[in-house]
C-alpha cells in the first residue's frame, strides 16, 4: 500500500469519529427515553401482548367512561377501550412517521447528492427548485399534495414524506460539499479513484451518519403532521386506531369526554419527546466516539 493510500485510509477513518472522548454514561432522560422507545416497539410490532382486546369492538352501554381500573383510559362514544385503540394504533402512527422519514430522507438524498457532487450547473438547478419548495410550509405542502391526489393514509404518508425531502436535501448537499474538501477525499482524487469511487467509498459514508441522528429526530416530526393531516380528516379515518383520527373524533367531546382527547395527545408527544431525546443522545455520543 502507498503512502497516498494509507494517508487516505487513515484520513477516512478520523472522518469517521469525531474528537475522542470517554463515552458518557446513560442519563435519567436517556434511560426513561430507552424503556419507552421499547414500549412503543412492542406495542406496534405486538400490540395483542399489550392490549389482547379488540380496538374496534363496541361496547354502546360502556359509552363515555372515565378512567377506571376496567378501562384504564376510558370509553370513547361507541364504548370502545381507548387504551386498547391507543396500544393497537402505534403500529399506524410509527409506521407512517418511518416512512414518511424513509421517503424523505431517501428524496433528500437523491437531490442532495446531484447538488453537491455534478457541477455548477446541476447545483443551481436543484437549490432553485428547493427554493421553490421552500417557499411553502412543510405542512402546507402536505396539503396541497393531498388536494390534488385525495385524502388517505397511503398520500398522507407520501405528503409528509415529500414536504420534508427539501430540508434533508439541503443538508446532505452541505455535508457533501463540505467532505468533498478534506485531506483523504484529495488523496483518493490523486491515486487516480473515479468520482463515483470517491462518492461511494469516501464521501457517503462520512455524509450518512449524521443523517441517522436526523432520521431519528424527523420521525417525530412526521408524526406530528401525519397525525394534524388526520386529525383534519385528510390521513386515517375513523374508526381507524390511529393517534390523529382519535383525537379528531374527541374534540367533538372535549368539555364531557377529556380523556378521548387527552390520552392520544399524550402519546404523541411523548413519542415526539423520546425520539427527541434518543436523537440526541446518538448525536452526542457519535461525537465522542
Amino acid at each position: 500500500m502507498s503512502d497516498l493510500e494509507v494517508q487516505a485510509e487513515l484520513s477516512d477513518r478520523a472522518a469517521r469519529s469525531s474528537q475522542p472522548g470517554r463515552p458518557r454514561r446513560i442519563g435519567a432522560a436517556e434511560g426513561v427515553a430507552g424503556v419507552l422507545a421499547l414500549f412503543l416497539v412492542v406495542a406496534a410490532a405486538w400490540p395483542q401482548l399489550l392490549a389482547p382486546g379488540d380496538p374496534l369492538g363496541i361496547d354502546p352501554l360502556s359509552a363515555f367512561q372515565p378512567p377506571t381500573l376496567a378501562h384504564g383510559f376510558g370509553t370513547d362514544e361507541s364504548g370502545r377501550d381507548i387504551y386498547t385503540r391507543i396500544l393497537h394504533g402505534t403500529q399506524y402512527s410509527l409506521l407512517i412517521g418511518a416512512a414518511a422519514t424513509a421517503i424523505g430522507l431517501g428524496l433528500g438524498i437523491v437531490l442532495g447528492t446531484l447538488a453537491g457532487m455534478l457541477g455548477r450547473v446541476v447545483d443551481f438547478t436543484v437549490n432553485r427548485f428547493l427554493e421553490v419548495l421552500f417557499a411553502f410550509p412543510g405542512l402546507l405542502l402536505a396539503l396541497l399534495i393531498i388536494v390534488i391526489y385525495g385524502p388517505g393514509v397511503v398520500t398522507a404518508t407520501i405528503a409528509v414524506g415529500l414536504s420534508t425531502a427539501p430540508g434533508y436535501a439541503r443538508i446532505i448537499r452541505a455535508q457533501l460539499i463540505s467532505v468533498r474538501s478534506t485531506a483523504f477525499v484529495e488523496a483518493a482524487t490523486v491515486l487516480g479513484r473515479t468520482r463515483w469511487q470517491i462518492l461511494l467509498r469516501h464521501i457517503l459514508p462520512n455524509t450518512l451518519a449524521p443523517l441517522f441522528v436526523l432520521a431519528t429526530l424527523g420521525i417525530g416530526q412526521a408524526i406530528v403532521w401525519a397525525a394534524t393531516l388526520s386529525y383534519l380528516g385528510l390521513g386515517a379515518e375513523p374508526p381507524t386506531a390511529e393517534w390523529g383520527a382519535m383525537l379528531s373524533a374527541g374534540r367533538t367531546y372535549i368539555t364531557s369526554a377529556w380523556w378521548m382527547s387527552f390520552f392520544p395527545g399524550l402519546f404523541i408527544v411523548l413519542t415526539i419527546v423520546t425520539a427527541t431525546v434518543l436523537g440526541r443522545s446518538i448525536d452526542r455520543r457519535m461525537r465522542h466516539a
